[in-house]
C-alpha cells in the first residue's frame, strides 16, 4: 500500500464520505509533483544554478532566438516579484550567462539575453531536467507515463 493509499484507507474507516476520487487524484498530483520538484532541486547544485535562476534561463531559452526578454516579462511569466527577479538577474550576469542589452526603442528600457555559455547551460540544464524526471517515471513504464499524461490531459485541459 503507497502513502495515498493508506491515507484513503485511514479515512475511509474514519469518515466514508470524506474523501473521493478526486481527493485521491489531488493527493496523488500533489505527491507526484513533490518528487518531480525534488528531483529537480537535486541536480541544480551541481549545475551552479539555483531553481530560480534555472527558470530564468530555460524560459529564455524556450521563447527561442534571440534568446531574450524584457525583466517584467520574465517576472511575469514565472511569477517572481521584480526583486527578486533583479537579484536573480544580477547572479546570472555576474557569472557570464545571461547579458543586459538596451532596447534602441526605449532608452529606459533593457533585453535580458542568454549568452553563448547560457544558451549551452539552458540546453544542459533541461536535457539534465528531463533525465531527473523520466528517472522519477521509470519504475511506472512508458505506456503508463502515456495513459497518465493523457488523463491528465482530459481532466485539467487548460493546463
Amino acid at each position: 500500500m503507497d502513502p495515498v493509499d493508506a491515507l484513503i484507507a485511514a479515512w475511509r474507516a474514519e469518515l466514508p464520505e470524506a474523501l473521493g476520487p478526486a481527493s485521491e487524484l489531488s493527493k496523488r498530483v500533489m505527491l507526484l509533483s513533490a518528487r518531480l520538484e525534488r528531483a529537480t532541486r537535486e541536480l541544480l547544485p551541481g549545475l551552479g544554478l539555483t531553481v530560480a535562476g534555472f527558470d530564468i534561463i530555460v524560459s529564455l531559452r524556450r521563447g527561442g532566438p534571440p534568446y531574450r526578454l524584457k525583466p517584467a516579462e520574465l517576472a511575469r511569466s514565472l511569477v517572481m516579484s521584480s526583486g527578486g527577479t533583479t537579484n536573480v538577474l544580477h547572479q546570472l550576469v555576474a557569472r557570464g550567462v545571461v547579458r543586459r542589452v538596451p532596447d534602441p526603442d526605449d532608452a529606459r528600457s533593457t533585453w535580458i539575453e542568454l549568452t553563448d555559455e547560457g544558451l549551452e547551460l539552458a540546453r544542459t540544464a533541461v536535457l539534465a531536467n528531463t533525465a531527473a524526471h523520466e528517472k522519477v517515471f521509470a519504475e511506472a513504464g512508458q505506456d503508463a507515463v502515456d495513459a497518465a499524461a493523457n488523463a491528465l490531459r482530459a481532466v485539467f485541459p487548460s493546463a
